[in-house]
């Protein structure tokens, strides 16, 4: 087979590969995903500063000097991990794949297959591991008897590793629901839907849910936990102002909902950022369902606002640092103290050079 005709089918596959589980759709060279080429190639230039940024925040987090208890500590990290490996499998191995290196051992069915249960698998984490947060700083906050029996590092630790346990046990199905595009010298390339996946009741109703347990759910848990949560704050802060309006002449500060207040903004900017993030993915999840449209063949302006769903989706897995940032100051003094370290470390050294260099010279 000529090199000419294996690039034609490369782009033939790439043109018609649709990705389970998440209903991404896989952009081509020619025709009418063109118009989001550029788009999607800036996506993978700011790939480096979400590594990075994911990086920093699991350094910073697992010092555990930025003030925060065990538990949440361990939710954070947890999250910021799992949205390291959505970034370098959904994002990096993919999209790069694709652009820069088309046809390689990446492309084997067994491998691309296997990193499809991986990116599946780190995206439910990733999701579940917020929702967990969330009933987490929940219990904190609202469930005061509660709280010292649930918010351990203990109890964070099993809630996590029996969520990655299950989600990850959850998408091993998807390893058998491909098939090679084309066979070469007895090696099969590149992973494509099996046809049973769309007629099989089986898959149907375990696509159905997978969607479910991934993003509808989650979603409504989060709003869920966000509207009861806001009801007990508000309940609450009525309470302590009348109890210490009560109390004469008392200008203390209340540290006690000082302390809410910080685990307030912590839980909406997190929970909130990822209700906004994957809204439009949720949307276009109804959208493919109510009017049975066929995501293979969209149209350009539903294929954007699909590819749209999914670049905010990717998007959320490196919000979280930039939310530590602006909300906790302890978070932005260890920052600031890392990126000091090189410069505070490296001057010492270049003075102590330079006095000997002098000594020398005098």
């Amino acid at each position: 087979m000529g090199n000419t005709e294996m690039a034609e089918m490369v782009n033939q596959y790439f043109a018609s590969v649709f990705t389970l589980g998440h209903y991404s759709a896989v952009p081509t060279r020619t025709g009418k995903t063109e118009v989001i080429d550029k788009a999607e190639l800036r996506t993978i230039n700011i790939d480096r500063e979400k590594i990075l940024m994911n990086l920093l925040g699991i350094v910073i987090l697992s010092h555990g000097k930025c003030g925060l208890s065990t538990c949440t500590t361990r939710y954070l990290v947890s999250m910021a991990i799992a949205d390291l490996l959505v970034i370098i499998t959904e994002v990096i191995i993919y999209q790069i794949n694709y652009y820069y290196f088309p046809k390689n051992f990446l492309d084997i069915t067994p491998v691309c297959s296997v990193n499809a249960v991986v990116s599946s698998a780190a995206t439910d984490c990733s999701v579940w591991f917020t929702v967990t947060f969330s009933f987490d700083r929940f219990v904190a906050i609202c469930c005061q008897k509660l709280k010292t029996k649930y918010c351990t590092g203990k109890i964070a630790t099993v809630v996590l590793a029996t969520s990655c346990i299950f989600l990850c046990l959850k998408n091993i199905p998807y390893n058998f629901a491909y098939k090679p595009w084309v066979i070469i010298d007895n090696v099969p390339w590149y992973c494509v839907v099996k046809p049973s996946y769309y007629t099989d009741h089986k898959w149907m109703g375990f696509s159905w849910f997978d969607t479910v347990l991934t993003s509808l759910l989650p979603f409504a848990l989060i709003l869920l936990i966000n509207a009861l949560t806001v009801r007990y704050i508000l309940v609450a802060s009525r309470v302590r102002k009348g109890l210490r309006g009560q109390s004469k002449g008392e200008s203390h500060r209340d540290t006690e909902m000082e302390s809410r207040r910080k685990s307030m903004i912590l839980l909406f900017t997190i929970s909130g950022s990822f209700i906004l993030l994957w809204s439009v993915f949720v949307l276009e999840f109804v959208y493919y369902n109510i009017t049975g449209a066929d995501p293979t063949d969209y149209t350009p302006s539903e294929y954007i606002f699909q590819q749209v769903g999914a670049m905010m989706r990717n998007l959320s897995c490196c919000t979280n640092t930039f939310i530590y940032v602006v909300t906790q100051s302890k978070f932005r003094d260890q920052l600031k103290s890392m990126v000091k370290y090189p410069v505070t470390s490296i001057l010492p050294l270049v003075k102590k050079h330079m006095n000997r260099d002098m000594s020398r010279v005098g």
